[in-house]
């Protein structure tokens, strides 16, 4: 096994400089935990920005990979193949909706959703052809790709990646009157919203911002489109953050008086456990049905492998009640911040839902206090990266027991008091 020195000398000589990453090199996981090629530990307190919510290499998904790998792992969608159907009857049951397009990635999942989302708006809503907008909200993170930065105001992410893709008209998060004002324009077909802002510092919105927004979306007829990469399969607390302030105990986490329903419903990340590229655009046939063979596609959406590994993901999900996991264990985290807040000034702000948290820093925005602290994070045994400059995001695996946060915790306190002396 080559050095952490070695790899990252490779990457830097040979890769594209498009990551900043925290001069860790990582070699081996297994649960919470992730090793250098030293043999060094740390608690992953990122989780691949939520992919790796059931843990590093679950023996469950791993032998999933394993059987099917060793069987069928692509036809395309040329032809059926056995795996896809009973992955599709599933992931819908589990979701709650009649329809799933399987994709790769996020960002292809979101693309997915905005071309399902404008044709609908044609072909069902009869927006003039070339005039469907799709309201989008400022400080958004849905993907890279060229569509997708046309509507972002992360100036490192959209400036000089021009000419952009028209048709989307930004408002702030969590405002409910700008989105009453946006939706009055009748070529509206979306709004296109994360339930919780990641990227952008784990911005948690008002209790009532997703039931109004749908309802809202609802007597304007524009689909409401929730983009739960990050904030889905039990990351907040429940199996999806537009359930709301559940509290049921049931596997499924969905209540009616709780749930914010979508009409599309847009997943990836964790759908795997981070062990393959899966994503999934679920809707009812009402709106998925004015896709018609030969207008959208991907060489491996829905490929056997991926529909194992994703059912087997979900099945870790429901049977060691991960949601449940992370709504416990965010509470502890959160008021553990919060009395490490009272004690250090260089916290200024913890917010978050179940085990999706962040603290922000008292400091400006273009500091490295933030990133010379995740620094001395990793030297001290925990990953964790910051955001937007003074944010610093603490998202481990749904895994995770107390006794093990409560370590995390000790850490955490320990770096933060060392700066602050």
């Amino acid at each position: 096994m080559i050095s952490s020195k070695e790899a990252i000398s490779l990457e830097n000589r040979y890769g594209a400089h498009n990551y900043h990453p925290l001069p860790v090199v990582l070699a081996r996981g297994e649960g919470v935990f992730v090793w250098d090629p030293e043999g060094n530990r740390y608690f992953d307190f990122l989780s691949a920005y939520s992919a790796v919510n059931q843990g590093h290499c679950h023996p469950k998904i791993i032998s999933a990979l394993k059987e099917q790998g060793e069987t069928l792992t692509l036809t395309s969608r040329a032809f059926y193949n056995n795996v896809l159907g009973e992955y599709q009857k599933y992931v819908c049951e589990m979701f709650g909706f009649e329809k799933v397009l399987p994709m790769n990635s996020g960002a292809e999942a979101v693309e997915t959703a905005i071309k399902i989302t404008r044709k609908w708006g044609y072909e069902v809503k009869s927006i003039p052809e070339g005039d469907a907008k799709i309201i989008v909200c400022i400080n958004n993170f849905h993907g890279r790709t060229t569509t997708i930065i046309s509507f972002s105001n992360d100036s490192g992410a959209h400036n000089n990646f021009g000419p952009y893709t028209p048709g989307f008209v930004k408002i702030e998060y969590n405002n409910l009157q700008q989105l009453k004002s946006a939706l009055q324009d009748p070529d509206v077909a979306g709004f296109l919203v994360e339930p919780i802002q990641g990227e952008a510092g784990v911005m948690v919105p008002d209790e009532n911002f997703l039931s109004e927004a749908s309802s809202l979306c609802k007597e304007n007829n524009v689909l409401f489109i929730c983009d739960e990469i990050q904030t889905g399969i039990a990351r907040t607390g429940s199996l999806l953050a537009t359930c709301g302030n559940c509290t049921c105990s049931s596997s499924c986490e969905r209540q009616p008086e709780h749930y914010s329903r979508p009409d599309i419903l847009i997943l990836g990340k964790a759908l795997s456990g981070g062990v393959y590229p899966v994503s999934a655009v679920l809707a009812d046939a009402r709106i998925m049905d004015v896709i018609k063979p030969g207008q959208h596609g991907s060489t491996f959406g829905g490929n056997p492998l991926a529909c194992r590994i994703a059912m087997a993901a979900l099945d870790v999900v429901i049977e060691e009640k991960l949601a449940q996991n992370a709504r416990k264990l965010g509470k502890i985290f959160r008021e553990e911040m919060e009395q490490l807040k009272s004690e250090c000034k260089l916290l200024k702000t913890v917010r978050g839902k179940g085990l999706l948290n962040a603290v922000e820093i008292n400091d400006s925005t273009d500091s490295s206090t933030a990133w010379n602290i995740c620094v001395a994070l990793k030297e001290n045994g925990l990953l964790a990266k910051p955001t937007h400059g003074n944010i610093i995001r603490f998202a481990p695996p749904l895994v995770m027991t107390e006794e093990q946060l409560r370590d995390c915790v000790a850490i955490i306190r320990k770096t933060f008091l060392s700066f602050a002396a």
